[in-house]
């Protein structure tokens, strides 16, 4: 568990950015602290699979990143 993977970071640049939490700076790619709670990433939902490294399958239709964004998704389902 990635700072980056984390509902509360806030990107900066490529290297850092902020908690949403408490407003302090943390790398990306630093262990989370204990309030980590997964993004909403395709990779932390239950209609992803993955079927390379770097890609996957949204509903076992549509391709779809693992880093992708789902803030938007209707079918978004954290898995748990």
């Amino acid at each position: 568990m990635k700072h980056y993977d984390c509902r509360y970071y806030l990107t900066i640049d490529v290297f850092k950015g902020l908690c949403k939490r408490d407003a302090h700076r943390v790398l990306a790619d630093d262990l989370a602290c204990e309030n980590y709670e997964n993004a909403r990433k395709c990779k932390h939902c239950l209609n992803f699979t993955l079927t390379t490294t770097d890609m996957g399958l949204c509903m076992s239709i549509y391709d779809a990143y693992p880093e992708m964004n789902a803030m938007t998704c209707d079918e978004y389902e954290r898995k748990t």
